[in-house]
């Protein structure tokens, strides 16, 4: 039995021999079971070779078409794919969930103004010989992978190396912008390799999509999916490309047995990333961003309410589409335990330890949070009574903000707060102290927590007003 959506199934040829199916009652966001029935000729153990021919629907819950209007180079439709949750099933019949890992090779035909690229290794291409007008692109997966990390992309696509194992892809319009912005991805892969082991996958690219992709970046592995909105001109917004490479570890390689447990691959790769921005930018800055990610889970919680089933760190998602679970709880929730538990055991050097070795330890499998915690126990077997003081019951399946707030550092965020509250409770006197010379010394993300604060707390409507020179906004009578 395989999971299918939205597929039409022409035959199923088993070992050479073709064999009944059947396609089920589509079951809501499930798709439609099919049902293969095996020749009864098959011992144990025996190699079994299925080979199902079907198509997609053009209202694929995991492929976008685009029009060459909705591109940037507006001469040539692009295809893009997203899988997870549970949407492999609209491309492929498989068995779709996360508790089965697979490896994959795969030939591409597509026209020969097209590039076709995947989550594989590319292996080649050559002309296609049905077809002069079309080539055929080769890849393949050597690394066991779930399927929802099985992705596929078709465009008018360039590439430029910015790293020794590191292409960057995206349409012409944008390469160059994509190779500066994302220059500093192998520096990241090395402090990635060093907190979390060997990088096992060869190939680390990134693809620059459309700007209809729908996250901010996609794991799939050896090409790590991207949105257009991080090409800010700064590498300001290079923490998406510290989480999705993070992935590579957690997520990819140590993978969340059932979707009830996703914060195994979000909160440690979120604490992962911000150790490997922690190293770029400092310790600090690891901080500042920690605390940021308390005020979105804070937010997110406050969107779905407090006693909100979704607001759990482990979800029962018995009957529920996991993407309607989708927040920043599995993230936020996930980061602030393993932080907690930093703190908890000693610091980060000694946390570190254990994540390192819990992803040897879980390496191509996949896990519950059970695991987990016997893992973190074993590991810190001379520590289990302060294991034991962690309210574990609260921090898994209570909803809401977690038991415990973990210690942040606050000397970059009080820098934001600081100015914000002289500019709210600034007189008209006071105006004149303002200068560019307050903001020389912030990060631009400092800078978004500032504007944030002052969004936030300024009730009344704000408007240009001329300060030191440069234009800013304060309210209509320079005060709150």
């Amino acid at each position: 039995i395989l999971d299918t959506k939205d597929l039409k199934i022409e035959k199923v040829v088993i070992n050479g021999q073709e064999v009944q199916f059947t396609v089920g009652e589509k079951q809501s966001f499930r798709g439609s079971p099919l049902e293969i029935v095996l020749p009864v000729a098959l011992s144990k153990k025996q190699e079994v070779v299925v080979e199902i021919s079907y198509e997609t629907s053009p209202q694929s819950s995991a492929l976008q078409w685009l029009t060459p209007e909705q591109t940037s180079g507006k001469k040539h439709p692009y295809l893009f794919s997203q899988c997870q949750a549970i949407h492999c099933r609209a491309i492929l019949p498989c068995q779709d969930t996360p508790s089965v890992k697979l490896t994959y090779s795969a030939e591409v035909s597509v026209p020969n103004e097209l590039v076709a690229l995947m989550s594989a290794v590319r292996d080649g291409e050559a002309p296609d010989p049905a077809d002069s007008s079309r080539k055929i692109y080769k890849f393949i997966q050597k690394v066991p992978i779930p399927c929802y990390l099985i992705a596929l992309v078709v465009g008018a696509l360039e590439s430029r190396k910015i790293g020794p194992r590191t292409l960057v892809w995206s349409e012409k319009e944008q390469v160059e912008k994509s190779a500066l912005e994302f220059s500093e991805t192998e520096r990241m892969l090395k402090i990635a390799e060093d907190l979390g082991g060997p990088y096992v996958w060869g190939q680390y690219d990134l693809l620059v999509l459309p700007p209809s992709f729908p996250y901010g970046g996609m794991e799939n592995p050896c090409l790590t999916f991207v949105t257009p909105t991080l090409l800010a001109g700064d590498k300001s917004l290079s923490n998406v490309i510290a989480h999705e490479i993070s992935h590579s570890w957690t997520g990819n390689l140590v993978t969340n047995k059932t979707w009830d447990h996703f914060w195994l691959n979000e909160g440690h790769t979120v604490y992962l990333e911000r150790h490997i921005c922690g190293r770029l930018f400092g310790e600090k800055f690891r901080h500042f961003h920690a605390l940021g990610g308390w005020g979105e889970l804070k937010n997110s919680i406050k969107t779905f309410g407090d006693t909100h089933a979704f607001t759990k760190l482990v979800v029962s998602l018995k009957d529920v589409d996991p993407d309607e679970v989708y927040s920043s709880v599995p993230y936020e929730k996930g980061f602030a335990l393993l932080f907690y538990l930093e703190q908890l055991l000693g610091g980060p050097e000694v946390f570190l330890a254990f994540l390192k070795a819990y992803i040897k330890e879980f390496s191509y499998k996949s896990i519950t949070t059970d695991d987990w915690k016997a893992f973190l126990y074993a590991h810190f077997k001379d520590k289990t009574d302060v294991l034991n003081q962690v309210d574990w019951n609260a921090w898994f399946f209570s909803p809401g903000l977690p038991p415990v707030k973990p210690k942040y550092d606050m000397t970059l965020t009080e820098a934001c707060i600081n100015l914000s509250q002289r500019w709210i409770k600034a007189k008209e006197d006071d105006l004149g102290t303002f200068s560019s010379a307050d903001l020389k010394d912030m990060s631009s993300h400092q800078l978004i927590e500032f504007l944030a604060l002052m969004l936030v707390a300024v009730a009344a409507p704000l408007h240009p007003v001329q300060v030191g020179g440069c234009r800013a906004l304060g309210s209509r009578n320079g005060h709150r």
